[in-house]
């Protein structure tokens, strides 16, 4: 579910779109507080690059305060990734970097510390996959999304969204591999 932890349930969180539709700052203030830490990770993720991060997470809150007249649907939140997710690829765009899928890149990884570098080793893998399983797996696992919301901040069948989630996953395996078998091993 892409709902945060905090003190808004559904019927007050429609209240809040309602304001926002309006043009009310306090109803964006807890709109912002409720999904600020989510979109930024997604965009970190997104882009590998803090600074851009911090960019596409700005500018998606400036588009959701231009754009909020235009929101008409239930689910705020899915409106809210499709903005961040279009404010991504913009800046994608922009640096014209497009990184091919590349298996030789995680070739016997040295690990280092445990935990520190299987994080390491699971962003280089994000890093790796194409744009739309890396968007797809990332709404799914970090994010919490269901298959339902991930096909329509993607703007794709739920089918779709479902196979891009599991060959995200098989690449992921294909690529941690050899870091699992060390670990094993050790």
């Amino acid at each position: 579910m892409l709902d945060d932890n905090s003190n808004i349930d559904s019927e007050n969180l429609r209240n809040e779109m309602e304001e926002l539709r309006k043009g009310s700052a306090e109803a964006f203030k807890i709109l912002y507080a409720k999904y600020n830490r989510k979109v930024y990770r997604f965009c970190l993720r997104m882009l590998n690059d803090t600074m851009l991060a911090e960019d596409a997470f700005q500018e998606t809150f400036i588009k959701v305060y231009e754009h909020r007249k235009e929101f008409r649907g239930k689910n705020f939140a899915a409106w809210l990734f499709t903005i961040a997710r279009h404010t991504c690829y913009n800046l994608m765009r922009t640096r014209k970097e497009y990184d091919d899928f590349d298996e030789t890149y995680f070739h016997n990884p040295q690990p280092k510390q445990r935990d520190v570098a299987m994080k390491d080793f699971v962003e280089q893998a994000l890093a790796v996959l194409p744009l739309p399983l890396k968007e797809a797996i990332i709404l799914r696992e970090y994010e919490d999304c269901s298959y339902q919301d991930i096909a329509e901040i993607l703007g794709i069948q739920l089918s779709l969204a479902k196979v891009r989630v599991h060959r995200a996953r098989e690449i992921l395996r294909k690529l941690l591999a050899p870091i699992k078998q060390e670990i094993n091993e050790s």
